[in-house]
């Protein structure tokens, strides 16, 4: 779908400088671009939710494009387990808030492109202010509840998203909420149960992937500033790293979409419990294919991992089910656990004993949490989830296993 250039000229066309002419020189010969399209970028207001695998390639391309205004929005600090893939920061960054780290990367790259920094969460209480104040947003949350959040707040504020989603080998693009477009609700119009499908850190990502995704974000958004090109409006595409192929899917308006629609049943930003992060739809389906009797349901009686290490110091431990992936597996392990992992329980529950006392566990407990309340469904009564996972255990029993 071709969409025509959106007025970023504002009340004051944006001079391009001597400095500027020399910098954005390629720019400037390009003849869907040109003097004029880069006063267009020069102008134009890009919202970056996110600074961390996805937001960092879109947000240093757009920058180097000359993008004139970058808004960036993140309240975390940089873990060395980001760098594999956040290529904005770097290992002397570690412990920085991302927003300091993020933005002297940027000014580095163009000190001519202004950063407007939000140090806070994208909530329903800001979310609408904030988009409503730039004319592209950039998605580059790795969770539901956010993704969600964006989708719906650039519906009601007509602002295009660009989206992009990553897990493992694969990654997913398109453009939603531009004009006569369909919305992420159009693809799934409800955020799947907490805990169900495995985040970033439970299932890994290839380091390059971001950067892929990252990049074809950042190129959706300067083709909506410029108004050149087709956009990803009405298309979703899926990247496999692995086999290196791309596949374009048809993605219609949905007309009974509940944010979009004709008549929309969601008209003020809703907030949802914290979900998991960084699984793309096509897995997000899969799993609830594969799981579709697990939900998030609390648990009672949870066992922490002092009580889990004085039962076994005792002789009297209960059962320990690992409900990790076998990859995870391999790093650390508390000693005797059992490897079921999460989306094979359902299928292999008959080799567990219902009689027995069973503790569920898995890297922080929300997988685990699952899989206890699936069993106690099952006739499980015994079944506990161990609170804090693996990471738990290290932290407070044993320090001499790596973490991840």
């Amino acid at each position: 779908m071709k969409v025509p250039a959106r007025s970023y000229d504002r009340d004051v066309i944006a001079e391009l400088t001597r400095d500027e002419v020399q910098r954005y020189s390629r720019h400037l010969t390009l003849p869907d671009i040109g003097l004029k399209g880069q006063q267009r970028l020069k102008n134009a207001r890009v919202l970056c939710i996110g600074a961390g695998g996805l937001g960092s390639p879109a947000a240093m391309y757009l920058a180097a494009a000359g993008v004139g205004t970058i808004g960036l929005v993140d309240d975390d600090i940089v873990d060395v387990t980001n760098l594999q893939r956040q290529i904005i920061h770097g290992t002397g960054d570690v412990g920085r808030s991302k927003l300091d780290s993020a933005s002297d990367r940027l000014r580095d790259i163009n000190p001519l492109t202004k950063i407007e920094r939000h140090d806070t969460r994208f909530r329903e209480q800001n979310a609408l202010e904030l988009v409503s104040a730039y004319d592209v947003i950039v998605d580059g949350t790795d969770n539901f509840p956010t993704r969600y959040l964006v989708n719906d707040a650039c519906v009601m504020a007509g602002k295009p998203n660009a989206y992009g989603s990553i897990s493992r080998f694969e990654g997913q693009a398109s453009v939603f909420a531009a004009p006569g477009g369909p919305c992420y609700r159009c693809l799934h119009p409800e955020p799947p149960p907490p805990g169900l499908i495995p985040s970033c850190a439970e299932g890994g990502v290839l380091g390059v992937l971001p950067g892929i995704i990252g990049t074809i974000q950042a190129t959706e958004a300067l083709k909506l500033i410029l108004g050149i090109g087709e956009p990803l409006i009405g298309r979703f595409l899926v990247y496999d790293a692995l086999r290196m192929r791309f596949r374009v899917i048809r993605l219609p308006k949905d007309p009974d979409c509940p944010v979009c629609g004709v008549a929309p049943t969601i008209r003020e930003l809703r907030a949802y419990d914290d979900g998991v992060r960084c699984a793309p739809p096509e897995t997000q389906l899969e799993t609830q294919r594969t799981t579709t009797t697990m939900t998030s349901m609390g648990t009672d009686g949870d066992m922490t991992v002092t009580e889990l290490k004085a039962r076994m110091d005792r002789g009297d431990a209960p059962m320990i089910v690992d409900v990790r992936e076998p990859a995870e597996f391999e790093i650390c392990r508390i000693p005797g656990a059992v490897l079921i992992p999460l989306n094979q329980l359902p299928s292999r529950v008959a080799e567990l004993d219902p009689e027995k006392e069973i503790v569920l566990q898995c890297k922080v407990g929300g997988r685990s949490a699952s899989a206890t309340a699936f069993l106690k469904r099952a006739g499980f009564s015994r079944a506990r989830n161990l609170t804090g996972g693996i990471l738990a255990w290290i932290d407070q029993v044993d320090p001499s296993q790596p973490k991840y």
